[in-house]
């Protein structure tokens, strides 16, 4: 008796397993296209991630780090969240390159190269992101910037600056300039310093994922207050 019972609970387990089993490899197949999929919401925004590649940008006072990486790790978690909350995102680069082309004036050819995949996109908004630095080691905060010769961007660029003063404990105002990637670009486009390299407080807290995340959502809630408002 002892024998018939214990090849039946072997059965059992046996069986539990392969439905179990079975249970996992449906999921896997139909979770994908359904729980994780995000309805869009017909908008679309380029992050242009400043820098990379042979040009690295600023770099830390303290750290030595590049502008470029966390301009990068920035630009991810901001591709994130838009991606959640419905949005088409492109970026100009997903890995530590730069956008010029061999036997081109660099800086020229990189920048061309990035205003042709924002001009491509025909994007609702294009925001690039960047760290700032300053002979002043105490200035700190983000800065918004945007071109003098559009008030949609001038506007945009105010919504902005509040969120990220309001998210960021910022005190900064929105200012123009006269930067190429907002100049050459036909769409509303806004430039975004996140932070102070010069500033030794604000760059250890630019080297950790954790902040970098942080300013991505600031830089996603404004944006989505812009495109949503």
């Amino acid at each position: 008796m002892k024998l018939i019972v214990t090849k039946k609970r072997a059965v059992l387990a046996i069986a539990a397993i392969i439905l179990a089993v079975a249970v996992i490899i449906t999921l896997s197949v139909i979770l994908p296209h359904t729980v994780s999929a995000v309805a869009p919401n017909g908008k679309t925004v380029v992050i242009d991630v400043g820098h990379g590649g042979a040009d690295g940008g600023v770099v830390g006072s303290e750290t030595g780090v590049k502008e470029s990486d966390i301009n990068l790790g920035v630009a991810k978690s901001l591709r994130h969240f838009l991606r959640e909350a419905g949005y088409s995102v492109i970026m100009t680069r997903e890995k530590d390159v730069d956008l010029a082309t061999d036997g081109q004036d660099f800086k020229k050819s990189d920048m061309q190269a990035r205003k042709k995949i924002i001009e491509d996109a025909s994007p609702d908004i294009m925001v690039s992101i960047h760290q700032n630095f300053y002979p002043l080691r105490s200035v700190h905060g983000a800065q918004v910037f945007y071109a003098a010769t559009s008030e949609v961007s001038k506007g945009y660029a105010e919504r902005m600056q509040e969120v990220l003063n309001a998210t960021l404990s910022c005190d900064r105002a929105a200012k123009s300039g006269d930067y190429y990637v907002l100049t050459a670009t036909s769409c509303p486009a806004l430039l975004v310093e996140c932070g102070f390299l010069s500033n030794a407080e604000e760059e250890r807290k630019l080297v950790t994922p954790e902040y970098q995340r942080e300013v991505a959502y600031s830089v996603y809630t404004g944006i989505n207050a812009i495109l949503t408002e």
